[in-house]
């Protein structure tokens, strides 16, 4: 493995038989954590957007599927 930083960017070099999959469950974390870098959320913001998708979710797969 290869690190190396330029003036943007962190670049990684990887052998090619690291597991793509494992590789893109690690990317997929390190772009959470950009994303959140500068967030002001707290947890408990974030467990309330997180109810409301999942119930708002859950209304339409009922609608969906005409479920009461």
């Amino acid at each position: 493995m290869i690190l190396e930083r330029t003036k943007n960017e962190i670049l990684v070099r990887l052998p090619a038989y690291v597991d793509l999959a494992e590789l893109q469950n690690i990317l997929d974390f390190l772009k959470y954590k950009e994303n959140t870098a500068k967030s002001k959320a707290t947890q408990k913001d974030v467990n309330e957007l997180s109810e409301l998708a999942n119930s708002s979710i859950w209304e339409k797969f009922k609608a969906k599927r005409n479920i009461k």
